[in-house]
C-alpha cells in the first residue's frame, strides 16, 4: 500500500511556493490541470486547485475556506532540522500556534499553511 496526502489550495501555484520551500517538494506528475503530485525524499502529496466558498462534497452544506479551521486529520513533517524549517515556514506564511521544546522529547511546532490547514512540524531528535 501507498499513502499520499491530498490539500486542497487556492492555486497550484500557492500550493507549490509554498510546499516548495518550505519541505522542498517539487512537482513529479500534472495529470490534470487543477491537481499536482509533488515528492520530498520519500513523501509524496498531492495539491488540489478548489475554489473557496465551493463545496467540499456534494450535499454538505460546509464550504471550502481559506482561512484557519479545524480539522480532524492534519500532517506531521518530521524533519531533521527543526529550526530552520520551522523559521522557513514563518517566512512563507505560515502560523505557529505552539511551540513545545521539552527535555527528552522532539520539539514540535503546531502550525497551520497559508491556507488554513492545520499541520505539524515534528523535529526528529530529541533536545538536551
Amino acid at each position: 500500500m501507498q499513502l499520499t496526502v491530498s490539500i486542497d489550495v487556492p492555486t497550484i501555484e500557492a500550493g507549490l511556493l509554498f510546499y516548495g520551500a518550505v519541505f522542498g517538494f517539487v512537482e513529479t506528475a500534472r495529470p490534470h490541470p487543477a491537481f499536482v503530485v509533488l515528492k520530498a525524499g520519500e513523501s509524496t502529496i498531492s495539491l488540489l486547485a478548489k475554489d473557496a466558498g465551493t463545496a467540499p462534497a456534494k450535499g454538505s452544506a460546509d464550504i471550502r475556506k481559506y482561512e484557519r479551521h479545524w480539522t480532524p486529520v492534519h500532517i506531521d513533517f518530521r524533519v531533521a532540522d527543526f529550526e530552520a524549517t520551522l523559521e522557513k515556514a514563518l517566512q512563507a506564511g505560515a502560523l505557529a500556534e505552539q511551540i513545545h521544546r521539552v527535555k527528552g522529547y522532539p520539539p514540535v511546532a503546531f502550525c497551520s499553511d497559508p491556507f488554513g490547514h492545520g499541520f505539524c512540524i515534528v523535529g526528529q531528535d530529541h533536545l538536551s
